[in-house]
């Protein structure tokens, strides 16, 4: 495992190199001007050289390749630079929002994995029959339909027409502190939402390893010595089956962060979505670097969790041949 985990890392290494280098690069062609942005109406009665003096003050003059190579070595040595956008340092930026989008993403990628996992498992039992066939075609109806319409429908339905969730927002918005509570009643939807678009792909995934497992002599075998119908389900099957659903925790990483921004950007989720949206707009260099390293970071982490996870699950696999 130290091995494998050792290698990711060499690895990782120069792709987070080549997608900050090219984070810097298309940004630096974007038709966004970042003084405009950051000057706001303010910009729009100024004259040519104080726009150009900004320039210099904001460095935003300087080749692309400069701001990289700047931006690179200060975050080497714990700085990530300073927001020009949110007016605040990027740390600081990243530290207040992280742990609200990582919130909603862990609660989505829990009840989207036990919930699959339950539904899987009750469409293989019996494939072919009523409930495999909705189960199966819920799933794929779930799987072509667009996180952000999901989103919106479920603003509609359950703030709107039942008014029984808030319709977005950290917390109510008369409320003076923010309390567990309402922290737990606003992340209902946009977990919710979230997780429904997740949940395809885990109760395939479950029904189809499950369903192969059910299929195996060793399971054969388990129902010819007299074992009960749960025993072999959840003891034999249920264990085999689900190796195949592991890879999909790194797999599905990318998906998740992308669902996340748009689920946060309906429902005014106070996370990373609307520092990315802002850092992206304004041309906003060093928040805009931070925070697509993160996300690489993020899939990386998940591919190699995954292998993981996989290897200590499976006896087959051999870490020293991932």
């Amino acid at each position: 495992m130290a091995r494998l985990a050792g290698r990711r890392l060499l690895f990782a290494a120069p792709i987070l190199l080549v997608v900050t280098f090219g984070v810097f690069a298309i940004a630096a062609a974007s038709p966004f001007d970042p003084i405009k942005a950051y000057a706001g109406t303010a910009a729009l009665g100024a004259d040519a050289e104080t726009l150009a003096r900004l320039r210099e003050n904001l460095d935003v003059d300087q080749p692309f390749t400069s701001r990289w190579w700047h931006w690179l070595t200060s975050a080497l040595g714990g700085d990530l630079g300073q927001s020009s956008v949110l007016r605040q340092p990027v740390a600081q930026v990243i530290g207040e929002r992280l742990v609200r989008s990582s919130l909603l993403c862990a609660v989505a990628f829990l009840v989207a994995v036990l919930t699959g996992t339950v539904l899987g498992v009750l469409a293989a039992r019996r494939p072919g029959s009523v409930l495999d066939r909705l189960v199966t075609s819920l799933a794929y109806s779930l799987e072509a339909a667009p996180v952000f319409w999901l989103a919106l429908l479920a603003v509609w339905l359950f703030a709107l027409q039942l008014g029984v969730l808030p319709a977005g927002g950290l917390t109510d918005t008369a409320s003076e502190q923010v309390t567990p509570g309402q922290v737990a009643s606003h992340l209902v939807l946009p977990a919710g939402v979230l997780a429904v678009s997740q949940l395809p792909w885990f109760t395939l995934y479950v029904r189809q390893g499950v369903g192969d497992a059910l299929a195996e002599d060793p399971v054969r075998g388990a129902r010819a010595r007299g074992l009960s119908e749960r025993t072999v389900l959840l003891g034999h099957a249920l264990r085999s089956g689900l190796l195949p659903v592991l890879t999909l925790v790194g797999s599905r990483v990318p998906e998740l962060i992308t669902g996340a921004l748009l689920v946060e950007s309906v429902f005014s989720w106070p996370g990373i979505a609307a520092a990315t949206v802002q850092a992206a707009t304004a041309v906003d260099f060093p928040l805009l670097a931070a925070l697509t390293t993160l996300a690489t970071a993020a899939v990386l982490v998940g591919n190699l969790l995954a292998d993981l996870l996989y290897g200590l699950f499976d006896p087959r696999v051999k870490f020293s041949d991932m």
